[in-house]
């Protein structure tokens, strides 16, 4: 059984996307109900509801039903594979500006009667950690201009905006002008969550000389669940420009301490109830 439990109820769908993100792309994307439903049990979450959601995602487009070998199972779509291919990086890999890599804008126009794909960009933009500058004006570090322009393709919304590289000129205090652009309070606020609730689990996970392949993959997925939003709230805003004693070193080192120690053991476990 896991060690520890989230303390906020967590989204079996949620869950599912994790599992199916880590474990299901080795194995061409499918994975079979039985062995979803086993390992959704080691995170507490009963056969009923990893049915429901799983019909939930299908619905949304991020499954598709699928039969291999004669077994009843699930795929990811073409889309939530790219989603998850983007998502890797950034979670992952945590890229983060330097002062002197400049800056992309992200300029965009919709007219009044597709106001709706304006909605679906400030959220888009603001998923990708862009910052809002103005009316139609948005600004992230130079190292999402690839993310964003593939992104925006994507979901068909490129036509609407326009990408600029850009550098400061005359700023007097930049880093006052970029608490303006962004929710620095917010997202400090979020990985000190993280660290308060994750970390008493990594000094638990250090202090053990044995690691349990179940309890290991229960926890595993659970920090992985919570930490893979983090990463899209935080542009990754060169060092000089947060505030002091920013939250998202310590939150990244709590994460990356725990997926060391467990992540092998996790992959074992799902192994086993592959059945190999």
């Amino acid at each position: 059984m896991p060690t520890t439990s989230p303390q906020r109820p967590v989204q079996p769908r949620s869950l599912i996307v994790t599992i199916y993100g880590s474990y299901a792309r080795e194995a061409g994307g499918w994975m079979s109900v039985a062995t979803l439903i086993r390992l959704m049990d080691a995170l507490g979450v009963d056969e009923p509801a990893v049915r429901s959601s799983t019909s939930r995602l299908k619905r949304r487009g991020i499954l598709e039903a699928a039969r291999v070998d004669g077994a009843a199972g699930y795929a990811l779509s073409e889309r939530a594979r790219a989603i998850l291919t983007e998502g890797d990086r950034r979670i992952f890999a945590r890229p983060t500006a330097t002062m002197g890599e400049g800056w992309v804008l992200a300029v965009f126009s919709v007219p009044e009667a597709e106001r709706a794909k304006r909605h679906t960009l400030r959220s888009r933009l603001s998923w990708l950690g862009f910052g809002n500058v103005a009316p139609g004006v948005w600004i992230a570090p130079a190292h999402l201009a690839d993310e964003t322009s593939d992104v925006l393709a994507r979901l068909g919304l490129l036509p609407y905006v326009d990408l600029f590289t850009a550098r400061p000129v005359a700023v007097d205090d930049l880093r006052a002008e970029v608490a303006r652009w962004w929710d620095l309070d917010q997202i400090q606020d979020s990985y000190a969550a993280y660290v308060r609730r994750w970390q008493p689990m990594a000094s638990a996970w250090a202090r053990r000389r044995r690691v349990e392949a179940e309890s290991a993959f229960a926890d595993y997925v659970q920090t992985l669940n919570a930490w893979r939003r983090l990463p899209y709230l935080d542009p990754g805003l060169p060092p000089e420009l947060l505030p002091p004693g920013w939250q998202g070193t310590e939150a990244a080192e709590v994460f990356f301490a725990l997926r060391e120690r467990l992540a092998a053991s996790a992959h074992d476990h799902v192994v086993e109830v592959r059945g190999g």
